[in-house]
């Protein structure tokens, strides 16, 4: 009999390049940490940007695995910023508590780290062994389940070897702030004359008196739930009638009522899991997922739900009590049409009037608006790369990430530009934009009272009251591109190489067609000569237009694998998608092949 222990699988392994962040180490008490501290323990780095929903939802998923293996496990988010606001420490500070991130971050305003490891997309995941190598990249959504194998495998693996050391881990939670709101998302004036207000981290609505400050109550247990006392950091509120609000419950993935009278919380749609591609988009309002839902307007007759998860809007028929998309494919960038043709990204805020129900669009830094007809048109923004804080001509105008829109009596809109910190105006009869107020934090949305505009500035836990000024306020112009640095590429032909290895005791899930989808766009669209348009193979032969120098690659995959196991009847599956939008400039000596990891290792790069 042999008592020693299995062979460990044999896997590519890389060492792990060092940790390095300007911004420093938060939640850890004040210590800095380098990977030879954290040897003995599996790491996992999230590398993850806040304005980022699908990073939001990585963050969810990983609450499980970190809370089991908490003595083996340390996962370690990297920060690193899209947006300038992002690269503020302050405004970092804020996402870990917004979000209840309960492990260390190293913040990494200059992207050093995100180098290193040689990441293209928001989010990834790199999984670290308790040696010190890389053994496992995945990038985006849906891959709890693979880490949470692979941790018990490395677990196991080095148990034997002697390598695993068990503890307590670097984590060190933040002292409590006592506020009457935390990070408040939306607000809204109720009949009453007080204002209901989603109180986003402690998972509540919170409904204040006329003045904006005194608490009249709290809806909501506080705690992070689905049940009939709990939310999970709602966002968005609509009046649907004098008695009955509309919750975007985000994190639940559902929209809830609340009756005004009793405080009573229902379910109106959704079902507590988050929608993934494959599954029904429309039916029953209680049968079918929902993702992300960050606001709610009435417009037409329906709830309109801004989807932020992917990237949609749907509409709730309150009559006939069900869902289904009104506009948007998923696909994350600008394009305007009808409403099924249109893309989005991460649309967070919506304003109705008789004709035009307002989208702030946040990932592409623009104000959206969709007709009667429900056709998609954009009236400020220009895509997912280009933002900043300018006004004057619509067609030149900037925002950076707004997050809420107001309808004004005079038919403009108020937006409350949150990455700028600012209250901007745009009027439709003029095609201007100009700036209403600045020096605002995070505002998030705003509520028109009389003459008055009340905005919710979430990064200062509280409602501010401003008059409506007459005259706009100047500000100096200032333009932003993403702060990625672009990848040069050889002209002509490139390969390009989306890298998914099912995970270990899972194979790719073909029992209803191809497992796989690639989907390949380019902005401008006269930078690809030929590969563009869906497919099912994840590699692609990409011919570049030799005229056009740079610009950027939008590659959207996703792959689908079940557990492999002859005996289960039905047995798990597991979706792994992710967008990537990936600069690219043409240069000569440029790489002729680009790779992007869903999930596994590139083995021509270890």
């Amino acid at each position: 009999m042999n008592d020693s222990a299995p062979a460990a699988p044999r896997r590519a392994r890389v060492r792990a390049p060092e940790l390095i962040g300007k911004g420093g180490w938060l939640n850890t008490g004040g210590k800095e940490y380098t990977l030879a501290d954290l040897r003995g323990r599996i790491v996992v780095l999230d590398f993850w940007t806040f304005c980022c929903i699908n990073c939001l939802h990585v963050l969810d998923e990983l609450r499980e695995l970190e809370e089991k293996h908490r003595d083996t496990l340390v996962i370690i988010g990297v920060h690193s910023p899209k947006f300038v606001h992002e690269a503020e420490h302050a405004a970092v500070v804020d996402a870990v508590e917004r979000y209840g991130v309960e492990h260390p971050v190293l913040d990494d305003p200059e992207l050093a780290t995100w180098k290193q490891y040689a990441v293209r997309a928001w989010p990834t995941l790199v999984v670290i062994d308790p040696e010190g190598y890389v053994v496992a990249q995945h990038a985006g959504e849906g891959h709890a389940h693979a880490i949470a194998a692979l941790v018990a495998e490395l677990e196991a693996e080095h148990e034997a070897k002697g390598t695993l050391h068990r503890g307590e881990g670097p984590y060190v939670a933040p002292e409590p702030v006592a506020t009457d709101l935390r990070f408040p998302g939306k607000a809204i004036l109720l009949p009453s004359g007080n204002f209901l207000v989603s109180d986003t981290t402690r998972h509540q609505l919170v409904e204040l008196a006329a003045d904006g400050e005194s608490v009249v109550r709290r809806i909501g247990s506080g705690e992070r739930g689905f049940g009939p006392d709990s939310f999970n950091e709602p966002q968005g509120l609509a009046l649907l009638d004098e008695r009955t609000v509309v919750v975007a419950d985000t994190v639940n993935h559902a929209l809830r009522a609340v009756d005004l009278a009793s405080g009573t919380i229902s379910t109106l749609a959704g079902t507590g899991r988050q929608w993934w591609q494959a599954t029904a988009n429309s039916g029953p309002s209680l049968e079918v997922d929902l993702s992300s839902p960050w606001d709610v307007a009435v417009f037409g007759g329906k709830v309109w739900i801004a989807m932020a998860g992917v990237h949609q809007l749907w509409t709730y028929d309150p009559a006939a009590r069900t869902v289904e998309v009104a506009a948007g494919t998923t696909n994350e960038g600008l394009v305007d049409g009808p409403g099924p043709e249109a893309w989005f990204a991460q649309p967070s805020g919506l304003a109705a009037t008789e004709e035009r129900l307002w989208v702030a669009d946040a990932e592409t830094s623009s104000l959206r608006y969709v007709d009667p007809d429900g056709g998609v048109h954009t009236a400020v923004g220009t895509g997912l790369f280009d933002f900043g804080h300018r006004d004057g001509d619509a067609g030149q105008a900037l925002f950076q990430h707004p997050l809420g829109v107001t309808a004004l009596p005079d038919g403009s809109v108020a937006v409350c530009d949150t990455y700028n910190h600012a209250l901007r105006r745009f009027d439709p009869a003029t095609g201007q934009v100009t700036t209403l107020a600045t020096d605002l934090r995070e505002p998030s949305d705003a509520v028109l009272v009389g003459e008055d505009i009340v905005v919710v500035e979430s990064a200062r836990h509280r409602l501010t009251r401003l008059r409506l000024p007459e005259e706009a306020v100047r500000v100096e112009s200032v333009a932003h591109r993403t702060r990625r640095a672009a990848t040069e590429v050889a002209g002509g032909t490139l390969a390009l190489d989306v890298i998914f290895q099912a995970p270990a005791g899972q194979k790719l899930d073909t029992r209803y067609g191809p497992s796989t989808r690639l989907l390949v766009s380019a902005t401008p669209p006269e930078l690809l000569v030929s590969g563009d348009g869906a497919g099912t193979d994840l590699a692609r032969e990409l011919v570049l237009n030799p005229e056009v120098t740079e610009g950027v690659l939008h590659v959207s995959a996703m792959a689908a694998s079940c557990d492999d196991a002859a005996e289960e009847e039905y047995p798990a599956c597991h979706v792994h998608q992710q967008d990537w939008g990936v600069p690219v400039r043409v240069a000569e000596g440029g790489a002729d092949r680009l790779p992007l990891v869903l999930a596994g290792m590139d083995e021509q790069q270890v």
